[in-house]
């Protein structure tokens, strides 16, 4: 074993590094590399551009020059150890969505415990394990609400290359990984970069549901599905009917990745999901109270946001079903919700499912609703009801999204089981990274 003496042998630093790696494994850890701590300036040049063309989410650290520059928040960095941990891919006898028991889909980064407290708790063990060898070691260790962007981080310690869908996509795991970096003062030998896989494949481009992948590694997170499911204000009508049946986040284009075909990794029991939490019935979640919130989904990473967009989110995707059973709980939602944004919302899914009952309480709405933006959605549901416009057929089993399904490499409209969203055509180097605020 490697250990740090006074002044340390010949050779001590590259066995250490050979040594960190053979650990990795047992410490919770899929793949692990090393990058210089030099300026991330092609970074810092896209995140300009990414911000100038008005992409951002909103979420992300506002000083670029700290996202850009390791030196900025650790004392003479000498290297950085970028790990990757990998989450699963498929759910286990998935519960059926059908009729009058339709249910919503919560991405696979959403799965099991909060990977902030699972990465938070690899980077402890590795820490551990090297402050073992090295006493005087420091370190800064982040996990997607640092400043440093995680997905440049891991391209530069040849974790993976950066995917036209912006993810990291890592041989052995494709993009089903989660990334964290430590910051250190121990003058590791860097990795190589890893050569770019994806060539001419433009599936996750093509897939996307919005268009938000507007070229090659060039996300617009404004239209991003993902983002979308985790605002709290009413979502437009294009928006809402692209966003199908999905509570938090959205998987299509690491769905349809190649790479991602037959990679599902169960080794870590934090990430198992319970079927019946990540694939939930969607009427139940309409009358959540705080506290049955915090016990179902407290440990989720979906959690950060609130139980409000996953709420909203229900309340589209039973519209997007065109869902009749629901419209009396959608109802009680326009009357009784306090929330303005619900109200809108259910205004729009009884517009989408239609019929007298629907229409009536729309024409209620119209007339008592106090919030504006609410009344606005109520009055447009109306006319479009009595003007007998065409609305789109309701959401069918077999053109749905296979949100839970596990299957990967074919078109989303091809796999049943889930809502679709109306596929369509979607910055670079993962410059969009939704991350929460620090816990």
């Amino acid at each position: 074993m490697a250990q740090r003496r006074n002044k340390p042998e010949a050779g001590f630093w590259e066995r250490l590094k050979a040594e960190m790696k053979e650990a990795a494994y047992d410490l919770g850890i899929d793949d692990i590399g090393v990058a210089s701590p030099e300026p991330f300036t092609a970074l810092k040049g896209r995140l300009i551009r990414h911000r100038e063309l008005g992409y951002e989410s909103g979420f992300e650290p506002k000083d670029i020059e700290r996202r850009s520059d390791p030196s900025l928040l650790f004392d003479e960095p000498l290297s950085i150890i970028a790990i990757a941990v990998a989450y699963p891919s498929k759910l286990q006898d998935p519960p059926k969505s059908e009729p009058g028991a339709r249910r919503g889909i919560l991405s696979r980064s959403s799965w099991g415990e909060d990977y902030h407290t699972v990465l938070r708790d690899r980077l402890a063990r590795l820490e551990a394990w090297l402050r073992e060898r090295v006493p005087e070691l420091r370190a800064e260790s982040m996990v997607d609400t640092g400043e440093l962007s995680d997905r440049a981080v891991a391209e530069r310690a040849g974790i993976g290359w950066s995917g036209k869908n912006s993810f990291i996509l890592n041989r052995k795991h494709g993009t089903y990984i989660f990334l964290a970096e430590m910051i250190t003062n121990l003058p590791l030998e860097p990795d190589e970069p890893v050569e770019d896989g994806c060539g001419s494949c433009t599936k996750c481009i093509d897939a996307c549901p919005t268009g938000a992948l507007v070229g090659p590694g060039q996300l617009n997170a404004q239209r991003c599905v993902s983002y979308l499911t985790q605002t709290k204000e009413m979502v437009s009508d294009e928006l809402m009917r692209k966003i199908g049946n999905r509570l938090y986040g959205c998987d299509t284009c690491q769905i349809v990745c190649p790479v991602n075909r037959g990679v599902n990794v169960t080794r870590h029991p934090e990430f198992r999901p319970d079927p019946e939490l990540v694939k939930p019935l969607l009427e139940p979640l309409l009358e959540m109270s705080n506290r049955e919130y915090k016990e179902r989904y407290g440990r989720n990473a979906s959690s950060w946001r609130g139980k409000k967009p996953i709420q909203r989110n229900a309340v589209i995707a039973l519209g997007n079903f065109k869902e009749k059973s629901a419209v009396p709980a959608l109802i009680r939602v326009l009357r009784d919700d306090p929330r303005p944004v619900l109200r809108g919302t259910a205004a729009w899914s009884l517009g989408r499912i239609g019929g007298p009952e629907a229409e009536a309480a729309l024409a209620e709405a119209a007339e008592r609703e106090t919030d504006e933006e609410a009344r606005s959605w109520a009055e447009r549901s109306l006319a479009s009801l009595r003007e007998g416009a065409a609305d789109g057929a309701a959401l069918s089993q077999a053109e749905a999204i296979p949100e839970a399904s596990g299957e990967t490499g074919r078109p989303a409209a091809q796999r049943p089981d889930e809502a679709p969203a109306e596929l369509g055509p979607m910055p670079a180097g993962g410059a969009f990274e939704i991350a929460p605020p620090p816990r």
